[in-house]
């Protein structure tokens, strides 16, 4: 009788538990309002612009949140605050970049502007930063280097973001750095920088000829990395022509690239690499691709490998706590 007892006891607890699990499983697919505690920008928002909401929040180190209605924000921001903070957009789908509604936006160039990061439509130079479902755009076009986002801090992360220019588009310049679910287009060494970057799940899309990566990687104990995976690399048109596009050059002596596990299209070159350091030795992998770009037989400055590297490689052992 006892043992009967405690088994319904048992099952009660578990069933209990079993009818609240839901309500803590349940995926959050759109965000049409601001979560819970942030400043908010734009339509019937705090601020009217991005700018303000970042001066609001003063010198303040405690987590903070800010929201960006629906729009084209015309602005350019400079990310230093002292605390963890998170730029959401608004969206109907969080797990895609392809229903971003919030767009920020400038145009001018490195020479115009004076150095790399200060072209930058977006400078982040905040530990920690997170940005979600936000278009961030440098519109100055061809011509000479015109950045869109600068990562100069560590532990950076975008989650279905899109970043677009034509030359020198993402610099990733310091600490590590991951890029989910986004898309990453330009022409010219439009990802480089020193960073140590993981691009999981993400459209590669090159609207020019020229070269996807440059990595700025120069000391043999640099354990950075630029890692590719499960990302489709291609062609924003059929105006960009087969074979124009190179999966990087080195824009210091010892870069090290992998493309893993990805699928890379007939706008790759047969050659794969080429060169940019003087005297360089760049590090290049591909493992486990497919497409009519991944053919490694004419492949130039490759180096082989066996297996795929992964995230605690790029990233450090403590990752998971910060992605």
């Amino acid at each position: 009788m006892l043992l009967e007892v405690l088994v319904f006891i048992a099952s009660l607890s578990l069933g209990t538990a079993v009818l609240a699990a839901p309500t803590e499983l349940v995926t959050r697919t759109a965000r049409t309002s601001a979560p819970s505690g942030c400043l908010t920008v734009g339509s019937n928002g705090n601020y009217t612009t991005i700018g303000d909401a970042l001066t609001a929040l003063g010198s303040s180190s405690a987590a903070a949140c800010i929201y960006l209605a629906s729009g084209t924000y015309e602005e350019q921001i400079t990310i230093d605050y002292a605390g963890a903070l998170t730029l959401y957009g608004e969206t109907p789908d969080t797990e895609t970049y392809k229903k971003n509604t919030v767009t920020i936006t400038h145009s001018i160039s490195s020479p115009q502007a004076g150095t790399l990061d200060k072209s930058a439509t977006v400078n982040v130079i905040a530990d920690g930063f997170k940005m979600h479902n936000i278009n961030v755009v440098n519109g100055f076009g061809k011509g000479i280097q015109a950045v869109a986002l600068v990562g100069n801090a560590d532990k950076l992360s975008f989650y279905a973001c899109q970043f677009s220019g034509y030359q020198d588009t993402l610099y990733v310049k310091a600490g590590k750095q991951y890029y989910t679910n986004s898309k990453i287009e330009g022409a010219v060494d439009y990802i480089f920088g020193a960073a140590s970057a993981w691009f999981n799940n993400c459209d590669i899309v090159s609207n020019g000829p020229g070269y996807i990566t440059a990595s700025s990687r120069q000391t043999i104990p640099d354990t950075t990395w630029y890692a590719f995976d499960d990302c489709t690399i291609k062609a924003a048109s059929s105006a960009v022509e087969d074979g124009t596009v190179y999966l990087g050059r080195p824009w210091r002596v010892l870069a090290r690239v992998i493309f893993q596990n990805s699928s890379l299209r007939s706008v790759i070159n047969p050659k794969g690499w080429t060169t940019m350091a003087e005297g360089g030795t760049p590090l290049f992998y591909e493992y486990n691709n497919s497409g009519a770009g991944s053919d490694t037989s004419e492949r130039q400055f490759e180096s082989p490998i066996s297996a795929a590297i992964t995230k605690e490689t790029v990233l450090g052992s403590d990752y998971a706590t910060w992605i």
